[in-house]
């Protein structure tokens, strides 16, 4: 996908407060149980090593396998569906297994579908499979869908139950739902059952709360004027009331459910959906993209209507971001990702305080060497925050440590099939998880479809960490750069330093 966001960068002060050939594919990459040769370079270094196989690029003494690809056959001899997405491991059906839980972000149209059995919509695509995996030798021992009938099933989440919740990101006529998946009991009546109390929208990724049963739900709304699309259907939005263009937003919600027994099912017995708002005395309809690392907002949840979530939000004043993507719940907090947030369109990675009822934006990128494109993300077991790219460059699996530092952990070296030779498109990676015990990291290659195992000197489960990583201060260097001059000017308009500054990276002239 390419990058997309607000793009219309004029403001003004009252703006400001207002607005705030799968075959091919087959022979490049081999069967399944390609090894990659051992490598070289320092664990867990920037420097990667190049892979011989001219697939993945990992660090020292870590090594992959490809446990299932596109195109190739599920146990019961159906081929396996592309457009690799979202993913969760679980424990597996026995001791010594791990079973994954997969979406195919298929739409109408697209080779190799999921294949329908007791399926939502037969004439839909979309869906999930499931990939049972041995711990120890990290290969596959079978493989069947879980779900089917489904449109662009693009991420989604694990619950606490055992249970994957899979989002459609799609906004058509009986689609745009979530659907509650069991892989220990594939394709039953639960899988085709959208959970309409949590919203017809855009959605992206889901993830809950285990301490409270809340889900948070990110949203990914495709609509607005984009420089690329002239054509592409515009939302109702202030800035359009201001004399402005319509552009890409998207909002960020809450499911409180009814029933709060945390068991498969227990979703679907209703519950209030709500929106991000800013406690009273903010911009409302703030623009998160004025935010500054470091920065700290009050927020207050606002119920919407699920039949039309966004149109209330925007009514509402909600917090508006460009391009939400990835959820992750870890350590008492909600991390979050915009794949198209920040001043240099680079993306940005929040957190939510649930406690405290506090937003934060702890990390834009500022260098693409750093973060372009984030997408899925995930916390390490030893606690470090990672995420996937989808950018239009090399995509690669990035950490950030407690500490603030960033590092490359691989690098997607196959190309989209057909893509220029001299100059290649490199596919997307998602669903980054661990096995239940640490020991394994899997991710997808969107396309050609590709899930691999990695394993090697992965640090120890720690708990700790997590928790450190929870509350860790953003990095140092990203905080906002407030002169004297600037400071000064901000008190002469009774504006915060953070608001003058905002103002500044904007280009607008205060003096």
């Amino acid at each position: 996908m390419s990058i997309q966001g607000n793009w219309d960068r004029r403001i003004s002060r009252r703006s400001f407060i207002g607005v705030g050939g799968m075959s091919a594919a087959a022979l490049v990459l081999g069967s399944k149980g390609v090894l990659a040769q051992e490598s070289t370079a320092p664990e867990l270094d920037s420097r990667l090593v190049e892979d011989p196989n001219g697939l993945l690029d990992l660090p020292n003494r870590f090594r992959y396998r490809i446990i299932s690809e596109e195109g190739s056959r599920l146990s019961n001899g159906a081929p396996v569906p592309g457009d690799f997405d979202g993913m969760a491991a679980f424990k597996g059906p026995k001791k010594g297994t791990t079973v994954l839980v997969r979406n195919h972000e298929q739409r109408t149209g697209d080779p190799n579908p999921v294949p329908p059995v007791n399926p939502y919509d037969p004439s839909s695509p979309g869906g999930t499979t499931a990939i049972v995996v041995d711990n120890d030798s990290r290969r596959e021992l079978r493989d069947y869908v879980t779900s089917s009938g489904t449109l662009n099933n693009c991420a989604g989440g694990a619950t606490p139950w055992g249970t994957w919740i899979t989002c459609e990101e799609d906004r058509t006529t009986n689609h745009g739902y979530v659907f509650e998946v069991d892989p220990r009991n594939p394709a039953n009546e639960l899988s085709k059952t959208p959970i309409r109390e949590m919203g017809f929208f855009s959605h992206e990724a889901v993830d809950v709360d285990p301490e409270t049963g809340i889900c948070y739900l990110t949203e990914d709304d495709f609509r607005g004027i984009i420089p690329d699309d002239p054509n592409a259907e515009v939302v109702a939005d202030v800035s359009d009331t201001e004399g402005g263009t319509g552009t890409r937003v998207s909002f960020l919600y809450r499911f409180i459910p009814e029933d709060r027994s945390k068991r498969p099912g227990a979703l679907q017995k209703g519950g209030r959906l709500q929106v991000m708002t800013l406690e009273e005395g903010s911009p409302s309809n703030f623009n998160v993209d004025l935010a500054e690392p470091r920065q700290r907002f009050g927020v207050v949840w606002r119920d919407v209507n699920p039949e039309d979530p966004h149109e209330d939000a925007e009514d509402l004043g909600a917090v508006r971001f460009n391009r939400l993507e990835g959820a992750f719940f870890k350590g008492g907090v909600f991390w979050f990702d915009d794949t198209a947030g920040g001043e240099k369109r680079l993306g940005q990675v929040f957190r939510y305080f649930p406690k405290s009822q506090k937003l934060e934006l702890f990390y834009e990128g500022t260098e693409a060497n750093k973060m372009e494109s984030p997408d899925n993300i995930t916390i390490t077991p030893w606690g470090d925050l990672w995420f996937c790219e989808d950018g239009d460059g090399e995509n690669r699996v990035m950490g950030i440590t407690p500490e603030g530092n960033v590092y490359k952990f691989a690098n997607n070296r196959v190309p989209v099939p057909g893509s220029d030779p001299n100059n290649p498109e490199f596919s997307e990676l998602a669903g980054p998880t661990f096995s239940p015990d640490g020991k394994t990291f899997f991710v997808n290659i969107q396309n050609p479809g590709i899930t691999y195992a990695i394993w090697g000197p992965f640090k120890r489960f720690s708990e700790r960490r997590q928790r450190q990583m929870a509350v860790a201060a953003p990095p140092k260097e990203l905080a906002p750069q407030v002169s004297g001059e600037l400071a000064e000017v901000a008190q002469r308009y009774g504006m915060s330093t953070l608001e003058a500054a905002a103002y500044e990276r904007l280009g607008v002239q205060l003096g």
